[in-house]
């Protein structure tokens, strides 16, 4: 089944994406660098297909959470924030990301553009004070009704102690949406991938909606955003947090570049990336914002899941958690990046060891890609014979697969003609030929290894550009291995 999302972007030559923006509470672990990874190959393709590529990636620095964790520390919450933010944004080189606007929750403009949206949201009729009776989790930085808990706890932060809220809180009136929701799900087949999740949230919308707080005490938690016009409240986390997406366009008034890039009501553009966790913030609760600011929504909401570590949750205790700038230092960004997109599932739970990791380095990156590259080259170097550069493109299946967020599959389908040139290679025999023979059995497989290094670009694009380098003709020299064999 195709993706209608792509086919309506085919329409014009600008292009959103964003990751969610992660606490910065922590250093950034394995889960998200799968996120930001495949933000990464839906954004690169797209430039590559010659599209402005608007690409947001960014912190999210105020809430509970966060004063609590700077309070133990000892650290002024700003301070705090700035420490952590800094981590993050190196995660770019680190992983060798595309994106080109990092944006932080205490900017300054972002902190404006949340106050206006409160203000359209309010003067619409959907913000209202009430008294706040829930039970929250600071994990979570969310309510939970007792369904949702385990022992009186929130299964995701089950070493958290539930904390009873009763105050005085502005509300956003989220029961209004049922049937917008409802109607912009049944309007855009797509709007959430997979399938499953897009099921998910129509059930939830369909089972009713309570409007939620948008605001806390400052007197008991000032680290946020002040509420316009009521100097005693600040503004609750998400709804801040959710504001960046079209903050960093520099909205409300970058106009133009708002309409550009994140669309109109009549026709939304904007593609969000977001763990499971994230469902209903991402496709209910921020799209009744928009709608109640009189705001566009977004296109497209793609759905991960997360990654466990030997079968296990990830937790510091366990002593599993995989740290992302590790396995980039120790095995190059590349192969951290394949491992992701080839073997980690785009949308379900998948399980990541350094076991599995090191196998599948050796036989695919090594064996499979590096063993390809080494020896055509050699021939080529040997035979002195000049090879033509091509002008690739991408394969067929590869677009359809990125074009559905099928990373693993478009992966699959490149690593299909790595074993057709292998296997080429096995049977033709090349070695000891020269000339003429030689030329006719090397120069299609040369030929492919361009179109290969082209199809790499999004996915590994370090490696692609020395592939590309390599082979870009008339004569073709061997070089250092790309994937060196770990013993």
């Amino acid at each position: 089944m195709g993706n209608k999302f792509y086919a309506d972007q085919a329409k014009t030559s600008k292009f959103y994406v964003t990751t969610t923006l992660p606490y910065v509470n922590d250093k950034p672990h394995i889960g998200f660098a799968l996120e930001i990874i495949q933000a990464d190959v839906v954004a690169r393709y797209h430039s590559l297909s010659g599209d402005d590529v608007f690409f947001n990636f960014g912190t999210d620095e105020h809430g509970q959470k966060i004063y609590q964790k700077a309070l133990e520390k000892k650290k002024d919450p700003q301070k705090y924030v700035d420490e952590y933010a800094k981590k993050f944004d190196s995660l770019k080189k680190s992983l060798n990301l595309s994106y080109n606007n990092f944006i932080r929750t205490t900017d300054e403009h972002h902190i404006k553009a949340s106050q206006e949206i409160w203000k359209r949201c309010l003067e619409n009729g959907y913000i209202a004070k009430g008294i706040y009776k829930a039970k929250y989790c600071v994990g979570c930085e969310l309510e939970k009704q007792d369904s949702e808990l385990v022992d009186n706890k929130c299964p995701l932060h089950s070493n958290q102690e539930i904390e009873v809220i009763e105050e005085e809180n502005y509300f956003f009136k989220f029961s209004k949406f049922q049937d917008e929701l409802l109607e912009l799900y049944k309007k855009y087949p797509d709007f959430v991938i997979p399938q499953h999740r897009l099921k998910e949230i129509t059930n939830f919308v369909s089972s009713g909606l309570q409007d939620f707080s948008v605001s806390r005490l400052k007197e008991k938690m000032p680290w946020g955003i002040p509420v316009p016009g009521d100097d005693k409240h600040v503004m609750y986390v998400w709804f801040d947090a959710l504001v960046n997406y079209i903050s960093a366009l520099g909205w409300p008034e970058e106009e133009r570049k708002f309409a550009d890039f994140w669309g109109t009501i009549d026709n939304p553009k904007a593609l969000q990336v977001a763990g499971k966790d994230n469902l209903r913030q991402q496709s209910a609760m921020w799209q009744a914002m928009l709608k109640a600011a009189g705001l566009p929504t977004s296109r497209q909401i793609f759905i991960h899941g997360f990654i466990t570590s030997g079968g296990q949750k990830m937790s510091k205790s366990l002593g599993n958690v995989i740290d992302p700038f590790e396995y980039a230092e120790e095995y190059g960004t590349d192969a951290l990046r394949y491992y992701l997109l080839a073997k980690i599932s785009p949308t379900e739970d998948s399980d990541f060891t350094k076991e599995k990791f090191e196998n599948v380095y050796n036989a695919d990156l090594a064996n499979g890609l590096g063993n390809l590259v080494a020896r055509v080259a050699k021939l080529c170097e040997k035979s002195n014979l000049k090879f033509p550069t091509t002008k690739p493109k991408f394969y067929d299946r590869v677009e359809t697969q990125i074009n559905n967020f099928h990373f693993d599959f478009a992966l699959l389908a490149v690593w299909t003609q790595i074993k057709k040139q292998d296997q080429t290679l096995n049977v033709k025999q090349p070695w000891g030929k020269s000339g003429k023979e030689l030329n006719q059995i090397l120069s299609p497989i040369v030929s492919e290894i361009q179109k290969i290094a082209y199809n790499l670009k999004p996915f590994l694009p370090k490696t692609a550009k020395k592939i590309a380098f390599q082979f870009k003709g008339p004569l073709i020299k061997t070089d250092k291995p790309l994937f060196p064999r770990l013993s």
